[in-house]
Formats: structure tokens, sequence, C-alpha cells
């Protein structure tokens, strides 16, 4: 019993001091400064930059120096987005035409039937495709664009085209296999002559760098801090989501779509073409989001990296957030805060990503369970104690291996090894040592008790 009372206080203390973090914090002070130190404070994100732009007003904050690179992650969908609406443009891509027309042979079947995709379902994310992992796998290393689409035909959509929206990186990758087929150059070339260098965005960057002396490199959560962590950026994939660019150049990518820069005539006018569209047709299209409020922009996500984009052009203002660490759900929280501090506005406050919520979760598991492990071998003797706890435990692991995979609609490797907090993974590892150190011992106290009872 002293034990059991030893054992309860220091888990008691442990989430109460490491585990705050479980719960939504909705206290903000309203000024720049002290959301973005909040922000750092609360995820351990160790490199921030931030633009603000306000009625032809720039404003940097951040502690990282401003050349410094970031993946941007889905914010890449709105460049994919204007390189189809250039080449609707010159005529050569048909919205209403069926992606099969500009990808021969690529099939897409619903409810086991033959089904068209349009490329204006593909633009508006109403293709029928969904982003889950398992039914629709991503690009894997060294797998070319063409390699992929050939991969992901035939697939067995989620949804009748055109009927219901679902966000999916299939769309953009399969728009980036378009741009290579008609315009006959791989998508970077394409990217990079016919958007990037044309538009002055002389520091953003289609998935690979020769140079990787400015990149701001990625981190991965565990145990309340943040650790180096690299991905390999693969070919397939990199239409929706592996663009590299640094601060001043998204600060020109916001006051392009604010219509306050220097461009030529005719990216003036598939901006403001795509502008209305959201305005009237849908709330996605061309790689951005449109809200009721007026408000445009895009979050983007990696495994070790998150970033957000908004602007209002009734407003005349706009914000940009790069960061280097996976907290997607507080990044975005953030930048819509700032947007909302600038337009004089009250902000919602700081937001707990699900990713920061399992490092404090399983951060404290693995130290509660690492004391358990140390009290089942030296101290635990009674059977029906021991029983319960195995069984707490048992169904704690189970939960996890089913729920995980079903939420996130991925596989375990890719879970623990790549997009969770490394603490997931201790937490886990602990837990299974605690189940296999109880079973041991309920076996053994067992095999005494039959023992003793034949004597």
């Amino acid at each position: 019993m002293k034990y059991q009372k030893i054992f309860f206080a220091v888990s008691v203390f442990l989430l109460c001091t490491f585990g705050n973090g479980i719960y939504l914090d909705a206290k903000c002070e309203n000024t720049i400064e002290s959301n973005v130190s909040e922000f750092q404070n609360k995820t351990n994100c160790n490199s921030v930059n931030i633009v603000v732009y306000d009625d032809g007003k720039v404003s940097y904050y951040g502690n990282d120096k401003e050349d410094g690179l970031y993946q941007i992650g889905s914010m890449t969908k709105a460049f994919t987005g204007l390189g189809i609406m250039k080449l609707v443009r010159e005529g050569k891509i048909i919205p209403e035409y069926e992606i099969s027309a500009y990808l021969p042979g690529f099939e897409a079947y619903y409810e086991g039937k033959k089904v068209d995709i349009t490329v204006a379902e593909l633009l508006s994310q109403t293709s029928g495709f969904t982003n889950s992992e398992r039914n629709y796998p991503s690009a894997k290393e060294n797998m070319t664009l063409s390699e992929w689409v050939e991969q992901i035909s035939g697939s067995e959509l989620r949804y009748n085209p055109g009927e219901q929206y679902s966000y999916s990186n299939v769309n953009y990758n399969l728009l980036g296999a378009i741009i290579e087929k008609v315009s006959g150059i791989s998508y970077k070339e394409y990217m990079e002559q016919e958007i990037l260098i044309p538009l002055g965005l002389d520091h953003t960057y289609v998935g690979f760098l020769e140079d990787e002396e400015n990149i701001v490199k990625g981190t991965r959560l565990g145990y309340w801090k943040a650790y180096y962590f690299d991905t390999v950026v693969r070919e397939g994939a990199i239409p929706a989501g592996y663009f590299y660019s640094n601060i001043h150049d998204m600060c020109r990518w916001v006051e392009i779509w604010l219509d306050q820069a220097d461009i030529p005539a005719v990216y003036k006018e598939l901006i403001e073409e795509t502008r209305d569209y959201l305005n009237h047709n849908s709330k996605y299209y061309a790689g951005w989001e449109y809200s009721d409020e007026g408000v445009i922009g895009h979050s983007g996500g990696t495994a070790n990296y998150s970033s957000r984009i908004v602007f209002s052009n009734e407003e005349n203002i706009g914000v940009c957030v790069l960061t280097n660490l996976n907290v997607a759900a507080s990044t975005d929280r953030l930048c819509n805060d700032i947007l909302a501090i600038t337009a004089g506005k009250e902000p919602a406050g700081f937001s707990y990503d699900i990713w920061t919520i399992f490092d404090n979760i399983f951060s404290v598991i693995t130290i509660i369970g690492s004391i358990l492990l140390f009290v089942i071998i030296t101290k635990f003797k009674r059977i029906r104690t021991m029983i319960v706890s195995d069984v707490a435990g048992i169904v704690i692991l189970a939960a996890s291996f089913v729920i995980m995979p079903a939420i996130f609609q991925s596989g375990w490797g890719e879970i623990l090894f790549v997009w969770a907090p490394w603490s997931m993974l201790g937490g886990i590892i602990v837990l299974l040592l605690d189940v296999t150190a109880l079973s041991i011992k309920i076996w053994r106290c067992k095999k005494h008790e039959n023992h003793y009872k034949k004597s």
C-alpha cells in the first residue's frame, strides 16, 4: 500500500507539472510579439518567421534569419494551381475535360463502375479521392510523377466525382502530372520558367535544392523538446506539398495576391480569375480556401514543418507564418490571430496541435510507465492488482493500435517513425514492457500458488 501511494502521488505530480498542454488555452494578449512568444513556449518550436502586410506596411517577426528556407507544405498547391490556370488561359487545358484526355490511360472507379474525373474537379478537391494513405499511397522514394500516376490509376474512389468535397494531395499531384504532359517539360522546369521567374520569386524552390546552406532544418517533437528530423522529398509528391521558400518571397507572394506587386498583366488576370471563382463558385479552388469573412488562405504541413498564409483583399492585409515543426493547428491559429490583430479584431487565442497533445500524453505515460515497471519488478505481489494493471495496459495498447491508424488513415510505421512525436514510440515501448513484465509475474505467481496448494 505504501508503494501504491507513492506511485499515485508521483503520477499526479507529473500530470499536473507536464500534462498542462493537454487542455486548450484561449488566453492570449493582443500583441503579435506575445502571440509568437506564447506559440514558441507552448509548442517548443525553435524557428519561426512571420511577415505581416498591412496596407503597404511590411513587418517581420520571429527568431530566425530572414533568408532561411522552409518547406511550405500544402501552400505549394497554390503554385500548382496557378500553373494550371496559365495553361487554361493558353487554351492547352480545358477544365471541363476529363483528366484522361491529358493523362492517357488513367482510370478511376466508383462503386465498381468506371467514372471520369475532370480537371476542374481536381482544382476544387471534388474528384472523389481522399487523403487516405491506405487507399491512395503517396509516391515512393525515387518514383517520378508519371510512375506514381500509373500506381494510382485504377483506384476506387470514396465519392462520386463532382458530388463531395474531400481534401486530397492526390488531386494536386495529378495536376502536376498534367502540367508535365501538356507542357512537354518536367513539372520543376515548368514551374520555374512559367511561374517563379516571371513573378520574381527568386528564393522559392521546387522540391530539391543544390545549396542547402540556408535551409532551416525541420524538427520533430519528443518529450517536450524539438529534435532535428530530416525527411526525403519525393519527386512524385512535390506538386502537392514540397516547395521551399523564405519569408521575403512569401511577403511578395502575399503582395501578388493582394494586387500590390508589379507583375506581368497576364498573371494579374489569372489571379483575379482565381479570386473571382472563389468568391462566387467554390470554397476551394486552385490551391486556395475561401472563408465566409472574405479571407483567402491555405495551410501547409509536412512531417517536420508547418506553415500558413492568409490575406484579405477588402482589408488589404495579409500574413504568412513559416515554422520548422509539425504543429499545424497551432501554426494556423497563430497566423489567423495575427491577421485578426492586424485588422483590429479579437484573436481566438492559442490552440494546441494534436501532436503536441500526444507528446504531453505519451511523455507522461513513458515516465509513469517506467516507474511502474520498476514497481512491477521489485514490489508488486498482489495478483488481483497485477491482473487489473495488466488488462488496463493491454486495453490501452489495443486501443492505440486500432484507433491511431483509423484517425490518421495511415499505417503504424508511418505514424510512429515519421509523423508522431518520438514520445509516442517511447511510451508504447514502455507500455509493452509493463504488460510483458506483469504477464510474466502473474504467471509465476500463479505457478507458485498452484505448487503451494499441491504441497
